[in-house]
């Protein structure tokens, strides 16, 4: 652990914003022996623990985060246990994984290859699209708890709900997933699926610019975050180099530049203005590390 152990590592690039401070302490584990070696040394030194993946969904303070950030985007592999039933590690792509899983025939993700990010990452959150979520074909996760054991929880003891779960709420680290997925379809077809779900995201989100894909969540009821936003005359908006995108008004852009402080009130100014014109507090769906990102403005 040593050897892998890195002081001030800037956390910035590691994020779809691009934006962020250094952590304190950062891993990138390869070997169990070597992230269960962290979680002791740290528990030990009283260090809190960070765990991010892809970065899809983060935004990191401009002061960066204290303690021990373990960084699991090396942490991947797919195990077929049985006919339908795989285990994927945390820090695997969800879009390769529905690629994999629609080449051989099974079912059940072809939805999730718009959403970025990393499977553990969409465990926490529950992450969804197109009606369907994560919840649909979880049946297990195995975690690290507090004292550094191995623990496997059914899928029913995590809470999921939309984009939420427990885990949200707990320190623990998920090392992988078990998905039930359905056998027996054609592979052509599904592929099908996948790139009509790919054309429809490049319609309608934006691209060529950072972003963490949709800022806030759905209230529920019929109006959605989005559509609220844009009759809130929202788009184009901007604080420093972060923007309300113009083609959909959940989206956020680094322009270039941008700082955490930058999005984080313009998110606030965004929240204000629809509790102002619809009477709902919009909820975050990007989760905010480090200190100094006040989300009660």
């Amino acid at each position: 652990m040593k050897d892998q152990l890195q002081p001030g590592v800037s956390l910035a690039l590691l994020t779809a914003y691009q934006v962020g401070g250094p952590a304190e302490w950062y891993l990138q584990p390869t070997k169990a022996e070597v992230l269960d070696e962290a979680l002791g040394w740290a528990r030990r030194s009283e260090l809190p623990v960070t765990v991010i993946g892809a970065g899809t969904n983060l935004l990191i303070s401009d002061a960066g985060i204290g303690g021990l950030v373990i960084h699991l985007r090396s942490w991947r592999g797919t195990q077929i246990l049985e006919e339908g039933l795989i285990e994927v590690k945390a820090g695997e792509s969800i879009a390769a994984l529905t690629f994999q899983m629609a080449r051989r025939g099974w079912a059940g993700l072809e939805w999730a290859v718009g959403v970025p990010g990393s499977i553990g990452g969409a465990v926490v959150m529950n992450a969804g699209a197109h009606g369907a979520q994560f919840s649909d074909t979880l049946e297990s996760v195995e975690v690290l708890i507090e004292t550094g054991e191995r623990r496997r929880v059914a899928a029913g003891e995590l809470g999921l709900a939309y984009r939420s779960s427990l885990l949200q709420q707990r320190d623990w680290v998920v090392l992988s997933a078990r998905l039930r997925l359905a056998p027996g379809h054609e592979p052509a077809r599904l592929i099908e699926h996948i790139d009509e779900f790919n054309a429809f995201r490049h319609r309608t989100q934006p691209s060529g610019f950072p972003n963490c894909g949709s800022v806030f969540r759905n209230p529920g009821g019929e109006k959605k975050a989005g559509w609220m936003l844009d009759r809130s005359g929202l788009k184009g908006q901007s604080v420093g180099a972060a923007q309300v995108a113009e083609q959909h008004a959940n989206f956020i852009l680094n322009r270039g530049g941008a700082t955490a402080r930058d999005i984080l009130t313009l998110m606030i100014r965004m929240r204000d203005r629809v509790v102002a014109d619809w009477g709902i507090a919009l909820k975050p769906e990007v989760r905010f590390l480090g200190q100094g990102l006040n989300w009660a403005g």
